[in-house]
């Protein structure tokens, strides 16, 4: 069945916000705390720097030849920020093509019906996002179409039977009915959105 222009998902703004974020880091903010316990900013900029090419491999069905997602802060090399900001724009036209929704594809190790992975992959920008903005002090303001889109698929998750680590997810933080729809996602996503550094 072919895909309508209704089933592709818009990176573009989603990318363009975590770019904007990324720019934003200064040097000085790579050791400090994230809303991810273990990680550090440097730590999930270089998950984010792997996942970036991980799905964009993933939207064109390739083999990742590349390093795949990590959190080894101490990896980052010079000019980090424009090399994810460009991996970042590869990411958004990998998933434009339409062909990448078709079929199944790999998230990982796991092999997942590829409208599934482009889910995935948005809730990651979108929730590392915030992560990011909140763990150095930055106004975020994410593409409110992309939020619900993740809100759905993370409301309806369930952890593949492949996966032994509990997900990606940890435990669901109350939010009130009244709070922004960011700030249900991040809850959703195991994370208090009130999290200061």
């Amino acid at each position: 069945m072919a895909n309508t222009t209704q089933d592709l998902v818009d990176f573009g703004p989603a990318t363009a916000a975590m770019a904007q974020v990324l720019a934003g880091i200064d040097d000085r903010d790579l050791t400090a705390a994230t809303p991810c316990p273990a990680y550090s900013v440097a730590d999930l900029v270089d998950h984010v720097a792997g996942l970036t090419v991980a799905f964009t491999a993933a939207a064109r069905k390739q083999p990742l030849v590349a390093q795949g997602p990590s959190a080894e802060g101490s990896r980052l090399q010079q000019g980090w920020r424009e090399r994810i900001g460009a991996d970042l724009d590869e990411l958004t036209e990998a998933w434009r093509d339409s062909a990448a929704y078709d079929g199944l594809t790999m998230a990982g190790p796991i092999e997942m019906p590829a409208r599934v992975v482009a889910l995935v992959a948005l809730d990651e920008v979108v929730v590392h996002a915030w992560d990011l903005a909140r763990a150095t002090g930055q106004h975020y303001t994410p593409d409110p179409a992309a939020v619900a889109a993740c809100s759905g698929w993370v409301e309806g998750f369930e952890v593949p039977a492949e996966v032994s680590d509990g997900g990606p997810f940890g435990p669901p933080v109350p939010v009130p009915a009244h709070a922004p729809a960011i700030a249900k996602l991040i809850g959703l996503t195991g994370r208090n959105p009130a999290w200061t550094p």
